[in-house]
């Protein structure tokens, strides 16, 4: 009888995030996740069910670390706005270039995956609202608490908070450290503080 390898799932997906991030869903080969996540393919099958399945686990894992990015940003600043400004300002590279992707791994998912896997597509669109809606839910409590003016609109407040994010995260995947990048936070970061009460 052979023997089931031993895995931890939290570590698999991780480095399955990790992966899929780097070279997209289409790209990564099972023989890709076999190396990665020190599995042979039957285990992964009866770990992950599919490939597919496997992808989706993966940018949940992915859609929650940012979502307890921001939670803690939340908690750790004086008010939102600055909890954003902490928040866009995280994804600025300072120092070494990281050697991981840059571009949002849910966008990268939404553009790789609309048409020739359009349910994978529709669930990354989910996440990328829900992420939106967390944005929006961060600049109502602004608003709340007499940071920004009652003339604001959460909602476009946060679809354009999320472009910000979009622009500045492909601009990091293209060229990671580029001044010009870190000069374009400063402007958003600029926005944003021009949203505060006078």
């Amino acid at each position: 009888m052979a023997r089931t390898q031993a895995y931890n799932r939290v570590e698999a997906l991780e480095s399955a995030m990790a992966l899929f991030w780097r070279k997209g869903y289409h790209a990564t080969s099972m023989k890709d996740l076999e190396g990665a996540l020190r599995m042979r393919p039957g285990s992964i099958y009866a770990a992950f069910k599919s490939k597919e399945n496997l992808f989706t686990e993966a940018l949940d894992l992915y859609f929650e670390r940012g979502q307890q990015s921001l939670s803690n940003q939340i908690d750790q600043e004086k008010d939102g706005i600055a909890a954003l400004e902490a928040h866009l300002r995280s994804f600025v590279p300072d120092g070494a270039v990281p050697d991981h992707p840059q571009a949002c791994m849910i966008v990268k998912a939404i553009l790789e995956t609309s048409v020739p896997s359009p349910t994978l597509a529709d669930h990354a669109r989910i996440l990328f609202n829900k992420a939106r809606k967390g944005f929006q839910q961060v600049f109502e409590m602004a608003q709340a608490k007499g940071d920004i003016a009652e003339s604001h609109d959460p909602v476009q407040l946060a679809r354009k908070y999320q472009a910000d994010i979009t622009t500045l995260r492909l601009g990091n995947h293209i060229a990671a450290g580029s001044e010009n990048n870190k000069e374009l936070a400063d402007i958003f970061i600029q926005n944003l503080n021009a949203l505060r009460k006078s």
